[in-house]
């Protein structure tokens, strides 16, 4: 007994999807075209022939001596069109600047020196955010954005310019007619393991080899080191913006005090003059 207990393997924990560095290794290495190509024409709603990932840093290789900056998936579609997706679990209050900044990074570079400004390819950015983004809470769980006329609101100027933000949490309580598959893929990223996620994997097979991939990665005992490593840095984040925040309100409170100090001296002093002699 006591040596088959020293022969078993320990089982490892399997590791969330949602966390930014499992996700890119999921949905952006070179042989992930299928999973990708499932989940992102869910998400764009568009017929998806051809798809590169050959352009997506391979995590995996070597783990990062410093801070580990933004990880995300880029994705060439159709062979004309390029999608940045980002895995965010942090609200920084920047979201919007952010995929500006991705976006117009992603479509400068589709043209070099001296080409024509025709050459510029449709590029898109998807977020999914674990949280709900301020002034968007009217809205459902996928939002899609584009420049449009803000009179008439019919014409689209342009559409080289897509922004899609997926809101996780919002899938536990709201029902967004036409995005069940969308949900369905939002339930793998939260609970792969899931009873409902199951019964998914049996009716599509690219999330089957998702999950089967996931378990495999799992494994990897660098990956689990890099895993550990961000989520090592969010709690980090967290933190600082906890200790932020509390700061915040601790200077708010002493500005308040000082504040009620002046008034009451204030008024005593109108109250003393007042007072005949």
């Amino acid at each position: 007994m006591q040596q088959n207990q020293e022969n078993k393997t320990e089982e490892k924990t399997i590791l969330s999807p949602k966390l930014d560095v499992v996700f890119q290794i999921l949905f952006g290495e070179v042989g992930s075209e299928n999973i990708t190509k499932d989940f992102l024409s869910t998400i764009l709603k568009e017929e998806i022939e051809e798809i590169s990932l050959d352009q997506n840093v391979v995590l995996r290789r070597e783990i990062p001596k410093g801070k580990m900056g933004i990880v995300d998936v880029l994705a060439k579609i159709n062979n004309n069109e390029y999608c940045n997706i980002e895995m965010q679990m942090i609200d920084k209050k920047n979201m919007i600047k952010r995929m500006l900044y991705y976006w117009s990074r992603q479509y400068a570079k589709g043209i070099g020196k001296n080409e024509d400004y025709r050459e510029l390819k449709r590029t898109i950015v998807v977020l999914i955010a674990n949280f709900e983004l301020e002034n968007l809470e009217s809205l459902g769980i996928h939002s899609r954005w584009k420049i449009i006329e803000e009179k008439e609101r019919k014409i689209v100027l342009t559409e080289d310019l897509e922004f899609n933000i997926i809101e996780v949490p919002k899938m536990y309580r709201k029902h967004q007619k036409g995005e069940d598959k969308l949900k369905e893929w939002l339930e793998f990223l939260e609970n792969p393991d899931s009873k409902e996620v199951r019964s998914y994997m049996k009716r599509n097979e690219n999330m089957k080899e998702a999950r089967e991939k996931l378990d495999k990665i799992s494994e990897d005992e660098r990956v689990r080191r890099l895993a550990e490593l961000r989520q090592k840095a969010l709690m980090d984040e967290r933190e600082a913006e906890y200790t932020g925040y509390c700061k915040g309100l601790e200077d708010g409170m002493k500005r308040g005090m000082d504040c009620n100090r002046e008034k009451i001296k204030e008024n005593h002093e109108k109250l003393l003059k007042s007072v005949p002699e």
